[in-house]
């Protein structure tokens, strides 16, 4: 008699397959001491996704209206260029991007503090660079957020 348990493994992906060996991966967050949902927990995909669609779309708009006139091929480079600046300064100095303030978002260090100028901008310069930000752990960091030591949360 055939057993499909494996087939289903496979199907379902790692995560089901270790679920079901008995491995407990917790929740997001769990690893840092964060609570598992509220103020204070890690942000969720969808949100974070937001919040940099409206800080592109800002940047996108700056440089659309202030600095190419109109759009071109420049528009795009400058939209990036603004990005980072804006993130740096943001990020560095109250702790969030526009985008982030509008959707209930904070970047905080893993250890609970501010994070120190350098390490915004290294994570800035991981977010413009954008495959950084598309590898993730279990926790829900991207690259660009364990990289820098940095941890998006809900306010």
């Amino acid at each position: 008699m055939d057993n499909r348990q494996a087939l289903g493994s496979w199907l379902s992906g790692p995560r089901a397959a270790a679920e079901q060996a008995g491995v407990d991966f917790g929740y997001r967050g769990q690893q840092l001491g964060l609570p598992e949902e509220g103020p204070g927990s890690i942000a969720r995909p969808g949100r974070r996704l937001g919040a940099l669609a409206v800080d592109w779309a800002l940047c996108l708009l700056i440089a659309y209206g202030l600095i190419t006139d109109g759009y071109n091929q420049a528009t795009g480079n400058w939209a990036l260029v603004l990005l980072l600046v804006v993130s740096v300064l943001t990020v560095g100095t109250i702790g969030s991007t526009p985008g982030k303030r509008l959707f209930g978002l904070r970047v905080v260090s893993a250890n609970g503090g501010r994070l120190s100028l350098p390490r915004v901008a290294i994570r800035s310069v991981l977010v413009c660079l954008a495959i950084p930000a598309l590898i993730w752990d279990r926790d829900g960091r991207g690259l660009h957020d364990r990289l820098s030591g940095a941890v998006q949360v809900r306010i």
